[in-house]
């Protein structure tokens, strides 16, 4: 009898003795449940919006680009995209096969060639002294005389009168075609008018030289021969007008 009480107090020892372990020990487990649960329910201080990003963020984000991550890379810009070619690529080789054109001004002269007044020719004439004197142009004397084509609208005229002091005449002169205005599309009269100006050298005692005006007519005769006349006046001391009439040979092409 007295056994089952001995055994009996010493359970209730042991029983007294383990309870404040176990009190401590569900306490100690309690306090670390709460503190896990507040840790995941409350949200972190540095935690921010989607909307929010802060300047390191967006200087990251800067460096993520196609720019950042590969600076060699070619961007599309339309607007402002310039090409700079490669020496030895195809761009800059094209090149080197490229004609260019270069005109060059240059007026259409060809001496000896037709004028719309006709062709080149040479040829002699007589010239008859108009007024003046102490010049062959001034008296009666024969004369050799030329035109030579420079244009379709210019010809020199050289020419001289020959006598006891003989005067070379060089007027470049402006040729006219007169071109029916009732059809536009006629042939032009065969009527050649001409005006111009030069130079009037007087040779032998006391030569001189001054200023010539020139006007005639040219009328072609056969596809062979022209017929002029013309009126030639050469400002010396004394003022010297001549009428020339001839006939000159045409040459050169038609």
């Amino acid at each position: 009898m007295n056994t089952i009480f001995s055994r009996k107090g010493v359970f209730w020892v042991l029983s007294l003795a383990i309870l404040p372990v176990l009190d401590s020990s569900l306490s100690a487990f309690a306090q670390t449940t709460d503190n896990t649960s507040l840790q995941l329910s409350q949200p972190s201080a540095t935690e921010t919006s989607p909307n929010q990003i802060s300047p390191n963020h967006a200087s990251e984000l800067s460096n993520l680009s196609p720019t950042g991550q590969f600076p060699n890379a070619a961007v599309q810009e339309t607007a402002s995209r310039t090409v700079t070619p490669v020496p030895g690529t195809a761009v800059t080789s094209s090149e080197a096969f490229t004609l260019t054109s270069k005109e060059v001004a240059q007026a259409d002269i060809n001496p000896g060639r037709p004028t719309r007044g006709g062709r080149s020719y040479i040829g002699v004439a007589a010239n008859i002294g108009v007024s003046g004197g102490g010049t062959s142009l001034g008296d009666g004397n024969f004369m050799v005389f030329s035109k030579v084509g420079l244009t379709n609208t210019i010809s020199v005229r050289p020419s001289a009168v020959l006598g006891d002091n003989t005067v070379i005449l060089v007027p470049v002169t402006y040729d006219f075609s007169f071109q029916p205005a009732a059809d536009p599309f006629s042939e032009p009269l065969a009527i050649a008018p001409y005006i111009g100006a030069g130079a009037a050298i007087k040779t032998g005692d006391g030569s001189e030289v001054a200023l010539l005006l020139s006007g005639g007519v040219d009328v072609p005769i056969t596809p062979q021969f022209t017929a002029t006349a013309a009126v030639n006046a050469g400002f010396f001391d004394q003022t010297n007008v001549g009428l020339m009439l001839g006939v000159g040979y045409n040459f050169g092409r038609q």
